[in-house]
């Protein structure tokens, strides 16, 4: 994690966030080959779960603390301010696909998933996290804004 990042000197384990990430990419991809939307209103109130602290009941949570478990892999903790705001971050990309999809803006939609999965795959093969960057930018041209 990067010191432009967003701290809320909450810790979370930065594996499961990761395992996360592969759920969302695989989501995304299959929204993607099947057009259906109903996994996008699942990706939806997942995202949802998790940043109103009810991770307990997050299908994809679950799944990844459970392949966490299960291949004995390791704890990482980091500050949970970052993988907040990529989450803010994924829901809105998220929210954007089922909008534009809806209206049959297939070329915006074949755009936006692309941004967001080069995103998502920075995150889950490097650990690097764009919107930290972002915030990082908009912090820096609107300070007051984030006093």
């Amino acid at each position: 994690m990067a010191q432009q990042c967003p701290l809320i000197f909450r810790q979370v384990d930065a594996t499961v966030t990761r395992i996360n990430t592969l759920f969302v990419i695989l989501g995304i991809i299959t929204f993607l080959v099947t057009q259906s939307m109903m996994i996008l209103m699942i990706l939806i109130v997942d995202f949802m779960l998790r940043l109103t602290g009810k991770k307990y009941l997050s299908p994809v949570n679950i799944s990844s603390l459970w392949i966490q478990k299960k291949f004995a892999l390791a704890v990482k903790m980091e500050d949970a301010g970052a993988k907040r705001l990529a989450a803010i971050f994924g829901i809105g990309f998220t929210i954007a696909l089922l909008i534009f999809s809806l209206i049959g803006a297939d070329t915006v939609v074949a755009v936006i998933a692309g941004i967001f999965l080069f995103c998502a795959a920075l995150e889950l093969l490097f650990g690097y996290c764009i919107a930290c960057k972002i915030y990082y930018i908009a912090k820096n041209l609107y300070p007051k804004g984030f006093e």
